[in-house]
């Protein structure tokens, strides 16, 4: 007796199922479902990242201990050089990153190019929506705010939001990084909702006499050696370590700029379940809570930095921001007069 053929939908149905699994990394439910998928895949994560070496080894190893068999193979340079490297690799028709963690505005050069796997991981849902798009999600920031020398800066007229640079008493007294137009952004797109708004402020600082040292870290370091009095475009990550050791010091909390550091996977990675278990991992509250030991600060809504870092209020950097960088840059740069 010849049986009864299956309906023609559920043959469909059935390849469909199997086509989609096929073609998406990391379906299984849990990270260890993943784990067992990426343990078939050689047991390699080649990782583009910019974490510097000494956090480096305070994460990297933990994700390895997590799920043994798998070792990270970190790509370690500043995110420019890495989204060279992975554009000029596939140019050249191979795919050697499965992971990219750097800035958001790189990751945005290398998804322009169609790099990136339109895909977010489950452990997205706990993220607002500003810290995402279709194919990142945040792992960290680095935040801007102000700080200064509290043996050349009185108590009493300690910043509490940017707006207090405009005061006349800081005349000759503020420096600043001269590539961070991101406050400028943050400002015009986030709190003010209005560029016209955020040049009028910051007009205001440059008469002032703002002086200008490239590099986050000789910022900080000028503001410890009493060789400036308050810094308009720090990181708030340079301050607590510095504080520890005795340096006479205070910044501000009260709001900053958010910059991104944006994880995404590459669409035709090596490595695809184990670049899947890396994002979930890094992603998780599991994994952020590793970043922040480190001593970077977490972009999990849940994980709160060991270290005070985060702002009250942050204004994140986005790439709808990104987009329109070179306007606000030029902008930037002709209030404060740089070239």
């Amino acid at each position: 007796m010849n049986k009864r053929r299956p309906p023609f939908a559920a043959i469909l149905m059935g390849f469909l199922l199997v086509a989609f699994s096929w073609s998406t990394p990391g379906t299984a439910q849990t990270l260890d479902e993943v784990y067992q998928k990426a343990l078939t895949e050689g047991g390699t994560l080649n990782f583009y990242g910019t974490l510097a070496p000494n956090q480096a080894s305070k994460i990297l190893p933990v994700f390895e201990a997590r799920f043994p068999g798998i070792k990270v193979n970190q790509i370690d340079a500043t995110s420019d050089v890495l989204a060279t490297r992975a554009i000029t690799e596939a140019r050249a028709g191979k795919t050697i990153a499965d992971v990219f963690q750097a800035s958001l505005e790189t990751a945005i050069r290398i998804h322009e190019q169609g790099l990136f796997l339109e895909k977010l991981p489950p452990e997205a849902e706990a993220y607002p929506s500003n810290l995402k798009g279709s194919y990142w999600l945040a792992g960290e920031f680095d935040f801007i705010i102000a700080g200064w020398n509290t043996n050349l800066v009185k108590k009493q007229e300690e910043p509490k939001q940017f707006e207090d640079f405009a005061e006349p008493h800081w005349k000759g007294r503020l420096v600043a990084e001269p590539r961070d137009a991101e406050l400028l952004i943050g400002l015009a797109n986030h709190k003010y909702k209005s560029e016209d708004k955020a040049a009028a402020l910051l007009k205001r600082i440059a008469a002032n006499g703002v002086e200008f040292h490239k590099g986050h870290s000789q910022l900080a370091e000028l503001l410890a050696g009493g060789q400036a009095a308050a810094c308009l475009t720090c990181y708030s990550h340079h301050f607590p370590v510095r504080i520890k050791k005795g340096a006479p010091l205070g910044y501000l909390l009260s709001e900053g700029v958010g910059a991104i550091t944006a994880t995404a996977v590459f669409k035709s990675a090596p490595h695809p379940n184990t670049a899947w278990l890396f994002y979930r991992w890094v992603s998780s509250e599991e994994g952020q809570k590793v970043f922040s030991a480190a001593g970077r600060t977490p972009a999990h809504p849940k994980v709160d930095p060991v270290e005070k870092t985060r702002p009250e209020k942050i204004y994140p950097i986005t790439d709808s921001d990104y987009k329109q960088y070179s306007k606000y840059d030029k902008v930037w740069k002709e209030i404060f007069k740089l070239r």
